[in-house]
């Protein structure tokens, strides 16, 4: 038998003391102050009063004494290969290559703005798949990853690319028809690596002749898609404005409805008993309507989000007054995707508490994606993702349009 020695053995990982001036503790909805966080190996092992609790010889210690410490943000409505400043047409000259590198300029912003994890629910060519595994692999650096590849959607519906004239025979990634269709997409999915499904339930706001309200796929093909996906262990996002393609998706079990704009009292009370959440992206209409014209955006899109954006707004006040489950999901690639965070202020705005919108973008977000055991808290076990910022969000939500401080993984990215 060889001798072992102690020089052997690895050596600890070193340890990480963060010091928060005021740590906002989201699974008990309370500010805990002057508290010291332990990190090692990315992860938090420990979380307590600053008076007590013992400080590790040669730890490397981050002085936030003078801030509020919160988690980082989870994003569960992306896309964050798109870049907000192309007018339509531009997207044909860009390969699924070139969208990924965009996707890597986009992820540093996206991080950088205090954002830390992403549900990414649309890209081309698998280009989300590809930017996730490149930041795993530390090759970029970004926020954690789930992806969806392309979204899954009807001829000529939002999913599809309506765009071009007949005879170029213009068809998106994620195209499928009929149930046989719809279940082998989502396995052609998931054979690519996809996190979550992802389909187009209505049509929307940023598609050439779609209806933003009107449905899109039958409940047969609806109840195809959340089967297979559930089967194979995926959750299921459903972009849907419109009040019938939003209850067809909740009778079938899906997991999330993305925007929600035209919701009725009958969805609000089936999300409501369903457990479903609503992940409403009511911050993105200011960017839209300022910077769509400049772009060249097409006026049919312009109208169809002014249209909507009120409504929205209103029916998020209404979901939060019932209790159903919220989420912040921002539309970013719609938007600049460093300004995620100013949603905060926006559904504030638009009923929340400033401690439930903190936890609508952490705790409730995480518990949407089912990572909830691995990050959306400061608490040990749990990733050590971190933000800060200077003034109290609690009073003041616009502090988190501008995030001071970025720790993921226990790697500092911003200070």
């Amino acid at each position: 038998i060889p001798a072992v020695f102690a020089a052997d053995a690895p050596a600890p990982e070193p340890v990480t003391v963060v010091r928060a001036g005021r740590l906002i503790d989201v699974a008990a909805g309370r500010v805990r102050t002057d508290q010291v966080i332990l990190i090692q190996g990315g992860k938090i092992v420990a979380v307590g009063p600053a008076v007590g609790t013992a400080i590790p010889d040669g730890a490397n210690v981050v002085d936030l004494s003078g801030k509020t410490v919160l988690p980082g943000l989870i994003d569960t409505h992306t896309h964050v290969t798109g870049d907000p400043s192309l007018p339509p047409y531009y997207d044909y000259g860009i390969s699924a290559p070139r969208e990924a590198l965009k996707g890597a300029r986009f992820a540093r912003e996206t991080l950088l703005s205090g954002v830390t994890t992403i549900r990414n629910v649309g890209a081309s060519g698998y280009a989300d798949v590809a930017l996730r595994d490149a930041i795993n692999a530390g090759d970029v650096i970004g926020p954690r990853m789930l992806v969806s590849g392309p979204s899954i959607g009807i001829t000529g519906g939002h999913c599809d690319n309506n765009l071009l004239a007949p005879e170029f025979h213009e068809r998106s990634d994620g195209v499928a028809d009929g149930v046989d269709e719809v279940r082998a997409m989502v396995r052609k999915n998931v054979k690519y690596g996809a996190d979550v499904i992802k389909y187009c339930g209505t049509g929307g706001v940023f598609s050439k002749g779609t209806r933003v309200g009107a449905q899109q796929y039958t409940p047969e093909e609806v109840a195809a898609l959340v089967d297979e996906a559930h089967m194979h262990g995926r959750k299921v996002a459903v972009h849907a404005h419109g009040a019938n393609g939003i209850k067809v998706a909740l009778k079938a079990g899906v997991d999330t409805i993305e925007h929600a704009s035209l919701i009725d009292q009958e969805g609000l009370d089936l999300a409501k008993k369903n457990g479903a959440y609503l992940s409403m992206d009511i911050y993105n209409t200011e960017y839209t309507q300022t910077e769509g014209p400049k772009r060249g955006e097409m006026e049919e899109f312009l109208r169809k989000d002014r249209e909507v954006a009120q409504a929205q707004r209103d029916n998020f006040r209404k979901a939060v007054q019932m209790g159903i489950k919220l989420t912040m999901g921002t539309d970013t690639g719609v938007h600049r995707h460093q300004d995620a965070p100013k949603q905060l202020a926006f559904m504030v705005q638009y009923g929340m508490t400033p401690m439930q919108a903190i936890q609508a973008a952490t705790k409730v977000g995480a518990e949407a994606l089912g990572i909830e055991a691995e990050v959306g808290q400061i608490a040990p076990g749990y990733s050590a993702d971190l933000v800060a910022v200077t003034t109290d969000p609690l009073a003041d939500m616009h502090a988190m349009d501008a995030v001071e401080f970025v720790m993921k993984q226990g790697v500092v990215y911003k200070r």
